[in-house]
């Protein structure tokens, strides 16, 4: 098709599209729009790349991992470097210090409670609150002292939880059943000649029942060692009448350890 402008038309529709802000030249070569096809061809469409195989979870049973470390912890110091790396409790998360031990490893007389509380969290060590204030008062009336270096006047003390619930709640069956071997293996590589039990949580862990109103002043066996069920020294400042049902388990140990029972 043959254009009717002249040079003149020409210069003036250029000058026009300048008005207009059309200023730059959108190809090399000009583009009869006559000669397009009527439909444009659809973009063809990327290929997506092949997925990634999927990387395999691996679930980790933390009970079987807590028996595997337990077992393989050959002193307490062992012991309580593996307790003290598991992952797998997630007390351990919000725990200001990991809580282990307290006392004499030799003694005769191993003490176990059930978690550390505010005061145990801030200092890392077991029984440090008015509670455990109240367990070295009662000891000492049978002569016993935690900080005593002869392993016949001695106890140790620990707990089956090293971290503190959140406001002193109980333990929960799970968290129970991944810290239990590690309660396990301590006494095992304490080896002491007498266990006391403090309140229902240890007497679960270790002699499968609870009720510990019931079962207190009546002797047990846990890990084959004579264990001794009491009232927590947390239940006795709340009950000062139940002091003298402790004093007569106090009695009670007294005797075993010259044995008199």
């Amino acid at each position: 098709m043959e254009s009717t402008l002249d040079w003149h038309g020409a210069k003036a529709l250029l000058e026009w599209y300048i008005e207009l802000g059309a200023v730059d030249a959108i190809g090399d070569e000009p583009v009869n729009r006559y000669n397009l096809a009527e439909t444009a061809p659809k973009p063809r469409r990327a290929e997506a790349a092949p997925a990634p195989d999927p990387v395999p979870q691996v679930r980790v049973d933390p009970v079987a991992e807590a028996k595997q470390r337990a077992a393989a912890a050959q002193s307490l110091g062992e012991l309580a470097e593996s307790m003290a790396a598991f992952d797998g409790c997630e007390l351990k998360k919000g725990a200001r210090n990991f809580v282990f031990a307290d006392g004499n490893p030799a003694a005769r007389v191993m003490i176990v409670g059930e978690a550390p509380g505010r005061d145990e969290d801030i200092e890392g060590k077991p029984f440090v609150g008015r509670a455990g204030q109240l367990l070295d008062r009662m000891l000492a009336a049978i002569g016993l002292s935690r900080a005593s270096p002869d392993a016949e006047a001695a106890v140790y003390i620990t707990n089956l939880l090293p971290w503190r619930p959140p406001q002193n709640r109980e333990p929960t069956p799970e968290e129970m059943a991944m810290l239990t071997p590690f309660l396990e293996r301590h006494i095992q590589l304490a080896d002491p000649d007498v266990l006391i039990l403090m309140g229902n949580t240890p007497c679960s862990a270790l002699l499968g029942r609870r009720g510990i109103l019931r079962m207190r002043g009546t002797w047990a066996e846990a890990m084959g060692k004579p264990a001794m069920p009491m009232t927590h020294p947390a239940y006795l400042l709340r009950n000062p009448a139940a002091k003298r049902e402790a004093w007569a388990d106090l009695l009670d140990i007294r005797a075993k350890l010259r044995g008199e029972a």
